[in-house]
C-alpha cells in the first residue's frame, strides 16, 4: 500500500511540474482575464483552463483508470477508486498581476476524499512540495517539519479572503481582532502555499474560510505529514474554514480563531458542508 502511495506521489510531482512549466511560460507571454466566477474579483484566465487540460490529459495517459476533478470544471469518473483533484493555478489573482506567488496543486484522493498523495509546485520559486499518506513530506526531495511551538504573541499567522462581499467583511473583522493577539498576519494569496509554509516551518498557523477540496487536497496532506493538524470546520459565514498549525500548538490556535470570529458560533464548531466534494454515489 505504501508503495502504491509513493507511485501516486511520483505521478503528482511529474504532472504538477509539467503544468507549472506551462504556467510560467504563459505568464511571460502576458495574461488577460477571460471569465469570472462567484464575483467580479473571482477571476479565471485562459491559462487556468489550459493548465487544467494539460493535467487532465497527462493523468489520463499515466493513470487511465483514475477519476479527475478540476477546479475549472473538468470531470471524469473513477474505475480504480482513485480520483485526481487539481487546482491548475492556485493564486490566480497573483498570477494575473505578475506577483510571483502562485502554485499548481495535484492530489490523489480515495473514495472518501482522503488524500493519498499530492504535490504542490511553487511556480515562482520552482519549489516542489510533496507528500504521501504515512510517507512524510518533502520540499525538493528534502524532508520538512513544522516550526516548534512559540508563545501565541510570537506566532505568525497566514490567512486569505473570500470573493463574496459579506464573507470578506466577516473575515476582515475577525482578522482585526486576531491582529492584536499574535506577532503578525500575512495574506499571501495562495492557500496551497500557505499550508506548505506551515509544513516547512515558515509560518505558525493558518486560517481561511471559503476554501474547497482542490485548495487543500495536496497541501493539507503536505502539512499533516510535516507535523501539522489540518481541520476543516464550519466558518462564520457557513463555508468551509480550514485551520492548521503544528499539532502541539493546535488547540490554542483553534481556541483563538474561534474567539476572534473566524468560525461558526458554538463551543465546538462542526465540519462544514464541502461544496467541492466529488459527489460520488
Amino acid at each position: 500500500m505504501s508503495q502504491d502511495r509513493e507511485q501516486l506521489r511520483a505521478v503528482a510531482e511529474v504532472v504538477a511540474r509539467e503544468a507549472a512549466a506551462l504556467v510560467a511560460d504563459r505568464r511571460r507571454e502576458g495574461v488577460d482575464v477571460t471569465d469570472r466566477k462567484s464575483s467580479d474579483v473571482d477571476v479565471v484566465t485562459a491559462v487556468d483552463h489550459e493548465s487544467e487540460r494539460l493535467l487532465r490529459d497527462r493523468l489520463g495517459e499515466l493513470r487511465p483508470q483514475d477519476g479527475f476533478f478540476g477546479e475549472e470544471g473538468g470531470r471524469a469518473g473513477s474505475e480504480s477508486g482513485v480520483t485526481w483533484v487539481v487546482d491548475p493555478i492556485d493564486g490566480t489573482v497573483n498570477f494575473l498581476y505578475g506577483i510571483p506567488h502562485y502554485a499548481v496543486s495535484v492530489a490523489a484522493v480515495d473514495q472518501e476524499d482522503r488524500s493519498l498523495a499530492g504535490a504542490v509546485v511553487d511556480v515562482g520559486r520552482d519549489d516542489v512540495y510533496s507528500a504521501s499518506l504515512g510517507g512524510g513530506a518533502t520540499r525538493n526531495g528534502a524532508p520538512i517539519r513544522v516550526r516548534d511551538v512559540a508563545p501565541m504573541r510570537e506566532r505568525l499567522f497566514l490567512t486569505g479572503f473570500g470573493y463574496q462581499e459579506p464573507v470578506r467583511r466577516a473575515q476582515g473583522a475577525a482578522v482585526a481582532r486576531l491582529l492584536g493577539e499574535v506577532r503578525d498576519i500575512r495574506r499571501m494569496g495562495s492557500a496551497a502555499l500557505d499550508l506548505c509554509a506551515i509544513a516547512g516551518g515558515t509560518a505558525d498557523a493558518f486560517v481561511e474560510e471559503g476554501l474547497h477540496l482542490w485548495d487543500r487536497a495536496a497541501a493539507g496532506l503536505v502539512a499533516s505529514e510535516a507535523g501539522a493538524e489540518v481541520a476543516v470546520l464550519r466558518g462564520a459565514s457557513g463555508l468551509e474554514c480550514v485551520v492548521s498549525a503544528p499539532t502541539a500548538g493546535f488547540a490554542e490556535v483553534l481556541e483563538l480563531v474561534t474567539a476572534c470570529g473566524f468560525l461558526a458560533p458554538g463551543p465546538e464548531p462542526g465540519p462544514a458542508s464541502d461544496t467541492a466534494r466529488i459527489g460520488r454515489t
